[in-house]
């Protein structure tokens, strides 16, 4: 059951500036900047997956992420690991190196492995032909069993994702599409090279829904270049009209020094501070008056959606792929560039599609860096994954103890001055006023963060 939340009647206006600044999204603790890497290696790695495997997959089953990293052009605000080509006979043997990397891992388990959540990502998986994406769905699951509560979802291009596709992945088990939209606002899909029309978005939504899927997400981004409010709203607006099942609003992410396509435009094409506030709180507003209920952080459901029903049990769970209703201590990720979560460990896989595909290969799994977790990695990752899926954490028990807990405690009472959080003395519970501010407040908990940068500040002094 979900902790009871305090309703604090607040001016929130003085703490949204105070608190906007930088912040992880959490999808992980430690996030990545704070990897160990020195303290990881291949034989660590498949220890972890070995131990993980035998722990959760009978009961649980595993998770795998696919990543799929082929576009035929470059959306300029992307942020993910990309390869752009229109040459599309490069699908089949990158399917087949995926395949290869999948039976390096089937040798560490010691038992067919059950399948609870598969999601292809890129990238564009709808890049790929209905018939290469058949190969690979068929040859992944040759060798597993299904679990009897799996879901598979993919993403797609509302711009080239066909009947066949649909059709195709649903016969393979398929049953939620996700959509990347971002803006519907010409000029601003013009600037960031993501065209798609409301059209051609309807057709697709309508050709998945008659096929037979059963949840549509579609994900937003606020903070784009040229974005205004009036934009913004028209988007929102044509969405709620729409009707799909989850919305991910997300804030747009400008580091230009690692993704050289954001150089298309220039900081001055972008949304002041205070207009992307301005741009998150009208998006904000409108999904919650267009019918939509807030779940954790960056996502929006219909209250007929797995994650409002999972948030409401007090079963959110959150991993690398975002926020689900299933859970699995151990997440596969295949692909180039694709991170692997064994609960003890982190891996990530090499990020050139040629380096990848040489590795796998000569018969190595291709990852390249990591982290082992140790107890307090343990111990601050169980409490910050409940206040992002749960709205609370407690630590009477011991093994939820932890001096770095208590330090972090500390830093939450400034928090807590503000009527974010209420804290006592074995329990923090976020209050309605603080759950848009879900990142400062894991930010307060972040061991590795202030031990690495003892100069991070919660809010800004100028706010």
């Amino acid at each position: 059951m979900n902790c009871p939340v305090k309703v604090i009647i607040m001016n929130i206006e003085p703490l949204i500036n105070k608190y906007h600044v930088a912040a992880p999204r959490y999808t992980s603790y430690p996030t990545v900047p704070y990897w160990d890497n020195e303290r990881f290696d291949q034989e660590k790695w498949a220890y972890a997956v070995g131990s993980s495997f035998n722990h959760s997959n009978q009961h649980d089953g595993i998770s795998l992420y696919i990543h799929l990293p082929f576009c035929e052009s470059l959306c300029t605000y992307c942020g993910c690991n990309t390869r752009i080509t229109k040459n599309h006979r490069v699908e089949e043997p990158y399917i087949l190196a995926l395949l290869k990397e999948w039976q390096l891992y089937l040798k560490l388990f010691k038992t067919k492995p059950v399948i609870r959540e598969l999601h292809l990502g890129g990238g564009t998986p709808t890049f790929f032909s209905p018939a290469n994406l058949d190969l690979l769905i068929t040859g992944l699951l040759k060798n597993a069993a299904i679990h009897p509560d799996a879901e598979f979802s993919f993403e797609a291009h509302p711009g080239n994702t066909t009947k066949a596709h649909l059709v195709t992945l649903y016969q393979l088990g398929f049953k939620r599409l996700s959509l990347g939209i971002q803006d519907f606002d010409p000029h601003v899909q013009l600037i960031i090279n993501r065209i798609q029309t409301v059209e051609e978005v309807e057709m697709v939504t309508a050709m998945a829904r008659e096929t037979g899927y059963t949840s549509v997400n579609y994900d937003l981004i606020y903070g784009l270049p040229l974005q205004h409010v009036e934009g913004l709203r028209d988007t929102v607006r044509s969405v709620l009209k729409l009707l799909p099942d989850r919305i991910a609003f997300y804030s747009y992410a400008h580091v230009p020094w690692v993704k050289p396509g954001q150089r298309r435009y220039t900081e001055a094409e972008l949304p002041s501070a205070a207009l992307k506030q301005e741009l998150y709180e009208t998006g904000r507003r409108l999904l919650k008056e267009g019918g939509y209920a807030e779940i954790g952080m960056d996502h929006f459901t219909l209250k007929s959606d797995s994650l409002y029903a999972a948030e409401k049990q007090g079963t959110l769970h959150r991993n690398f792929m975002g926020y689900t209703h299933q859970y699995s201590k151990l997440l596969v990720g295949l692909g180039v560039s694709a991170i692997s979560d064994s609960w003890t460990a982190f891996a990530q896989n090499v990020k050139n599609v040629e380096e990848y595909m040489v590795l796998v290969n000569k018969g190595q799994i291709p990852v390249f860096k990591g982290h082992i977790l140790d107890q307090e990695d343990l111990v601050i990752r169980r409490h910050i994954l409940n206040l992002m899926c749960k709205g609370y954490t407690s630590w009477d028990l011991p093994e939820l103890q932890h001096p770095a807990l208590m330090e972090g405690l500390e830093r939450m009472r400034l928090i807590a001055a503000d009527g974010l959080v209420i804290l006592t003395d074995n329990m923090l519970t976020v209050t309605v006023a603080g759950k848009r501010f879900l990142r400062n407040i894991c930010m307060a908990l972040d061991a590795k963060l202030w031990a690495s940068q003892p100069q991070t500040q919660l809010f800004s002094m100028t706010g």
